[in-house]
């Protein structure tokens, strides 16, 4: 079995909104049948954003249904490490951190944000 994936806030977003094209739909269909991934800060981000009551109800059975990684010791000093290797934002190098210690590939909108990270893989479901 190859690596999993861990979705990133904005391709949750745009997932459950049906932004993407037909081939980034069925890639990210394969992937939340399959009992998405995402980090903590994913949950906070995806619940603090500000939805009407429809959306925000979807939003919550998405997080409920994923598997959410917590800040493990594990997270935190690979995210110390990729702060003080990367001009990055300290949310991303969570993300970032996350997908490294769950040895998953990132799915989202902003590649650029992970592209310096060693080791790391990401996909833009735009640009499939």
């Amino acid at each position: 079995m190859g690596k999993g994936y861990l979705i990133d806030s904005n391709a949750v977003i745009d997932y459950l909104s049906g932004k993407l094209h037909p081939k980034g739909m069925n890639f990210m269909h394969e992937i939340v049948n399959s009992i998405p991934c995402i980090s903590v800060i994913t949950q906070i981000e995806v619940l603090g954003y500000k939805a009407n009551q429809e959306d925000y109800k979807l939003l919550t059975c998405f997080v409920n249904d994923a598997v959410v990684f917590e800040l493990s010791k594990e997270v935190v000093e690979k995210t110390i490490r990729i702060r003080k290797d990367n001009k990055i934002k300290t949310l991303d190098a969570i993300i970032a951190a996350t997908a490294l210690a769950t040895e998953s590939i990132i799915i989202t909108r902003n590649t650029k944000d992970f592209e310096k990270i060693e080791g790391l893989e990401a996909i833009n479901p735009y640009e499939l």
